[in-house]
């Protein structure tokens, strides 16, 4: 088997399809096919089941997957071992926030762009927030990623970037929207907008409420949290969000919490970043942390 194979492997297995892997990989559908039915050859097992309902992974293809991965990373080593003193170069997969208002990210990205060209930076955002982008780290499936869980990711390397506090957000006919400041308790009845499960300022606010003895109910949950201010300018509910993720919106207006409540953001990678991802995270930090 070669890195070639195992990188249509681990696509087609990300992506769940052969038409997405290829894409991804830069190849033509009939290389990533061949390449794969070449490895399930060479191992005597099929590592996918193709249905009409697409493809999914065989018990033979969950097990061997970790491996493959590991592989591809201790090749990506290799390569930069042997090249430490030559410009950077590689893939480096980021999974990304897209309403960090006070961050300037395609800024960062552009600088690093122009600082490595023979990188190959890969962003992208996750649809279960946080918690989906720590998993993303942890398969391999990503380098780098954002995270703003409230707790720590002990398995992971993890760099500090920003503390943000969380501001209530409210239409702004609220009877409350003209205060100095308004409390969680004053807000508990009340309908509520926020991120769907598993976004760490869903579960930074969640973990605020019932250390409060407080609970809340949220009949509308979204997956962009700059569209947040929207439907609560709407009239559907009230809100809370990390200061840093604020988009204004036309009849919303916000007000901050009377207990403080705090979103942490970080930026996590494995253990052993390489040396393209490790560049990427340092200025990261120099950029968004000493901003």
């Amino acid at each position: 088997m070669d890195a070639r194979q195992l990188e249509y492997f681990t696509a087609v297995a990300d992506e769940r399809s052969f038409t997405r892997a290829a894409e991804r990989v830069f190849a033509a559908q009939s290389t990533v096919s061949a390449g794969i039915q070449s490895l399930e050859r060479e191992l005597g097992a099929a590592l996918f089941a193709r249905d009409a309902h697409g493809v999914r992974l065989t018990d033979v293809g969950e097990a061997v997957l970790a491996e493959a991965r590991a592989g591809l990373q201790a090749m990506e080593r290799i390569r930069e071992l042997a090249d430490r003193e030559g410009p950077l170069r590689g893939t480096v997969r980021v999974g990304i926030f897209t309403n960090l208002t006070r961050v300037d990210l395609p800024g960062v990205m552009g600088e690093f762009h122009r600082r490595h060209p023979e990188v190959d930076l890969r962003l992208g955002p996750s649809p279960s927030g946080s918690s989906g982008l720590v998993e993303d780290v942890r398969q391999g499936r990503l380098d780098i990623a954002f995270h703003g869980l409230p707790d720590a990711v002990p398995d992971l390397l993890t760099r500090p970037l920003a503390v943000s506090p969380f501001l209530a957000v409210l239409p702004e006919a609220h009877p409350r929207a003209g205060q100095a400041s308004v409390s969680l308790a004053d807000l508990a009845d009340e309908p509520w907008v926020d991120a769907r499960s598993g976004f760490g300022n869903r579960v930074t606010l969640d973990r605020a409420f019932a250390a409060l003895r407080l609970s809340r109910r949220v009949p509308t949950e979204l997956a962009d949290l700059g569209e947040i201010p929207r439907f609560v300018a709407a009239g559907l509910g009230v809100a809370a969000l990390p200061e840093l993720t604020v988009i204004p919106a036309p009849g919303a207006v916000t007000v901050p919490l009377a207990e403080p409540v705090d979103w942490r953001l970080n930026a996590i990678a494995r253990v052993r970043p390489g040396r393209a991802a490790d560049a990427l995270l340092a200025l990261l930090e120099e950029r968004i942390s000493g901003a």
